[in-house]
């Protein structure tokens, strides 16, 4: 099991747990809650169909509980049923605190992995992973570019495996192969659970799924490679939401399979999500009885990020000086956040490179709306920050670049502390944050118009 395990989408009664085999083999995981004796398990066998690859289901598990999990392999025609564990083959996750249970969190959150040339670099890799460690998050949010499929990454400087871009199922494969046997982060994926969703570069540079190609082998490739649950009634989708006790619950979006073209002009026939996953996410938080509500957008609010001569139109939300763009879609959400009084929302944001902080005012009545928290890159080329567009009214609190980045959050109640950190574990900016207490309620009967 060159490419260790990992856990993810835990939930307080179930959990995903992944690793992949490098053959035919069967497998059984086991798992455990700290304290307990009793032991369950569950059989699988990996197939060459999901390149040998396997996402279990780990079941009957109890609210904030911490489990140990192992994956015993054997050969899947030993008459003996001999099954053992390897080197890598233990992980470890905590469950949720119960809905109505109070109980302070720790939560880490970045993306962009291994572009521009800075992959797997000799001698330590992907190395940030161990600063991540060191914050000792409950859980960790992945927001995409997990892999840069549409990049060659020269060796050296960089370990071997990686000097093609991917364009077949088997390419996209072996991409995530390349970043998994990575010592770093197979250490941190079997310590920390993960929420993942995807950008544009496990794909190609700024796609938009309706009309890409490559996305249905691309896709395939990214949900074999990371712990997802899968939806019954819609295997493919990608957007989905967890709770973490009484004061946090976490909407992840998927800005890429559903989005119209960036060429096209921004207006009301524009969109990022698709108007199914717009009415579920503003549905869920209208109904939300956490404190504080997390939406995670791969791309940046207030930015605008630029296209190609070849994929030409805004990436971002913001509107680009050509008119592209999707800020209508944008205010739609946001006016909803503040006509139905949803209160403390804060927008997690990746994807440009550099980090900051926005404290947004859309109506300019003197009172914070929501804010947006940026970081990453985890290893890329850092980029350096430009200033917001002001369609939103943002405030901003941080701005920086130039170096590899995540964010820890650490919530206790009302009290949100955010961090910005560098790769060297160097704390770059820190603000504590106290969250607006009124129940969440409609305050207006009658929604305000769009602007």
């Amino acid at each position: 099991m060159p490419h260790g395990v990992a856990s993810g989408d835990v939930g307080t009664q179930s959990a995903v747990v992944w690793f992949r085999t490098t053959g035919p083999a069967k497998a059984q995981v086991e798992w455990k809650s700290e304290g307990d004796t009793a032991v369950r398990s569950r059989l699988v066998q990996p197939t060459f169909k999901t390149d040998f690859t396997a996402l279990v289901l780990v079941d009957g598990l109890k609210s904030g509980s911490r489990y140990r999990y192992v994956v015993l392999t054997g050969k899947p025609d030993d008459p003996d049923n001999a099954l053992g564990a390897a080197n890598g083959s233990e992980g470890e996750f905590t469950t949720p605190p119960a809905d109505d249970r109070a109980q302070p969190v720790t939560f880490v959150w970045s993306g962009d992995l291994g572009g521009q040339q800075q992959c797997r670099r000799f001698p330590d890799g992907y190395r940030i992973f161990d600063q991540l460690l060191r914050a000792q998050p409950d859980f960790a949010v992945i927001l995409g570019d997990t892999i840069y499929a549409d990049e060659a990454c020269s060796a050296p400087p960089n370990v071997p495996g990686s000097e093609f871009t991917a364009g077949t199922l088997d390419e996209y494969r072996r991409k995530h192969r390349y970043q998994r046997e990575d010592t770093s982060l197979k250490r941190f994926l079997g310590s920390v659970p993960v929420y993942v969703i995807w950008d544009d570069h496990e794909v190609r540079n700024n796609f938009s799924g309706p009309s890409e190609p490559l996305m249905p082998a691309a896709h395939q490739a990214f949900t074999e490679y990371w712990p997802i649950a899968r939806q019954s009634e819609d295997p493919g989708r990608l957007y989905r939401n967890f709770r973490w006790g009484s004061d946090v619950e976490v909407f992840i979006l998927d800005t890429r399979q559903y989005r119209s073209s960036n060429a096209q002009k921004d207006g009301p026939n524009k969109t990022m999500l698709g108007s199914t996953q717009r009415d579920w996410l503003l549905d869920r938080l209208s109904r939300s009885k956490a404190i504080w509500k997390f939406i995670v957008s791969s791309v940046p609010l207030s930015n605008p990020k630029g296209g190609t001569l070849l994929l030409p139109g805004n990436d971002s939300w913001a509107r680009g000086p050509d008119g592209t763009g999707f800020l209508t879609e944008l205010r739609t959400i946001t006016s909803a956040i503040r006509t139905r009084g949803i209160r403390n929302v804060v927008w997690l944001a990746g994807d440009v490179h550099y980090p900051q902080v926005h404290a947004y005012d859309p109506d300019e009545d003197g009172v914070v709306d929501f804010y947006e928290f940026i970081s990453g890159p985890l290893s890329a080329r850092p980029g350096h920050p430009i200033p917001p567009n002001q369609d939103l009214h943002p405030a901003t609190l941080y701005s920086d670049g130039g170096f590899p980045n995540f964010g820890v959050i650490r919530v206790a109640g009302a009290s949100l502390r955010l961090a910005i950190m560098d790769e060297t574990g160097q704390q770059r900016f820190s603000k504590t944050f106290q969250a607006n207490l009124q129940e969440n309620a409609l305050e207006n009967t009658r929604e305000r118009p769009v602007p």
